[in-house]
């Protein structure tokens, strides 16, 4: 039987280089929240939110609902400070929860190109290979030098070319994984026979300033743009206000009253599905006329309440089976970003947010509630007449 693994992702309300770095959106999402997903659809027992901060807590609870792998446990404040270190939170974590384990794994927020397949190759290394602790590097290739002006990992007047080069290992802060044993008996993430595991180069940079943010978005949007693959759009995935809507809605003292929809894109969607693309609706708002209309509109999988789009999407497509190469999704705004540049197709109405416009494959020529959706479902159709013989 395997020992039961953990994940803990230690966070602070506090931040100095970037005020609220935790919380603010990375292409749409909260910066936790990418780790925190990757952790979740990973071979760990449980994934643990550790933090001060009661909006993240709150946060987590609300939207993450859909796991029962994932819990919050409140961080004393006097161990979240800039002066805490992070094995004071561990041992203050495995002090007060009283949580069983075998393996714990650090996850760090300020690495969000963590993925659950380097979560899964460390947790198997340290069972499989018997070591007390391991940690994720990086391999790189630049010559190291001291400040005495001595080459320290390579003989500069042997300079060998860069595929004969070994290179040399760097820690890259993303994850950090022990024994129990190791954990409490050293007081420290690393002991004992320590093992590596290699993650890709562009792990190696942290978020710890707005430069190291620029770069690491920037990395990211590289990376999804660059693995897409294109199949047959089996899957539609819409955004409601903006997309559905011209994004406006009239309020009473009683809230919300209406939103306007255009009956050509219920028509459409109708067509489509009578080619066989199944409708998926995703919003962030919990709302009572949006939920008559998808009603009408016999769209079934119709997701209210959604804040976190990037984890719940994954979600989707884990209890599906489905494929992003088979999938295209029409947002308007960032908080649809992170999904749009996954899916094999992404459509915005003509309008969307700059930032939507700069990034989607396909810029509509109609705007949202005015024949925006139609359009994208007769490209949808005429797309898909290729992959009918096939």
């Amino acid at each position: 039987m395997s020992k039961k693994a953990i994940g803990f992702i230690p966070l602070r309300k506090g931040s100095k280089g970037i005020p609220g770095k935790n919380k603010k959106k990375l292409l749409g999402s909260p910066l936790f929240t990418w780790v925190l997903t990757e952790a979740l659809f990973s071979d760990l027992d449980e994934v643990y939110i550790f933090t001060d901060d009661d909006e993240i807590i709150g946060y987590v609870n609300q939207n993450f609902s859909w796991s029962k792998k994932v819990k919050t446990f409140k961080r004393d404040a006097s161990n979240a400070t800039d002066t805490a270190s992070t094995e004071s939170a561990m041992l203050e974590f495995c002090t007060e929860s009283k949580v069983s384990f075998e393996i714990f794994c650090l996850l760090q927020a300020t690495s969000p190109m963590t993925k659950s397949t380097d979560i899964n190759l460390a947790l198997k290394k340290l069972r499989s290979e018997n070591y007390d602790s391991l940690l994720s590097v990086v391999k790189t290739h630049r010559f190291t030098w001291s400040k005495n002006g001595e080459s320290l990992n390579y003989d500069y007047r042997n300079r060998p070319r860069r595929q004969d080069f070994d290179g040399l290992l760097i820690e890259n802060g993303a994850i950090y994984c022990t024994t129990q044993e190791a954990l409490m008996n050293s007081r420290n993430r690393l002991s004992g026979k320590i093992g590596t595991i290699e993650m890709v180069e562009e792990s190696l940079s942290e978020i710890d300033s707005e430069t190291d943010w620029s770069i690491i978005e920037q990395l990211l949007i590289s990376k999804f743009k660059t693995k897409k693959s294109l199949g047959r759009i089996n899957y539609l995935i819409l955004d409601v206000d903006g997309v559905f809507t011209d994004g406006k809605v009239s309020f009473s003292k009683d809230g919300e009253l209406s939103k306007v929809f255009d009956m050509r894109d219920g028509m459409g969607l109708e067509i489509l599905r009578q080619h066989q693309v199944e409708i998926i609706v995703m919003t962030s708002e919990n709302s009572e006329v949006v939920a008559q209309r998808m009603k009408k509109l016999k769209i079934e999988n119709t997701f209210l309440g959604v804040k976190d789009k990037f984890s719940f999407l994954h979600k989707v497509c884990e209890e599906k089976a489905i494929s992003f190469e088979n999938l295209a999704y029409i947002g308007d705004d960032v908080n649809d970003l992170s999904n749009m540049l996954r899916a094999a197709w992404s459509f915005c109405p003509a309008n969307a947010t700059k930032a939507i416009k700069y990034h989607a494959d396909i810029i509509l020529k109609n705007d949202s509630a005015n024949g925006a959706i139609r359009e994208a479902c007769e490209f949808i159709i005429n797309y898909n007449l290729r992959f009918n013989d096939l």
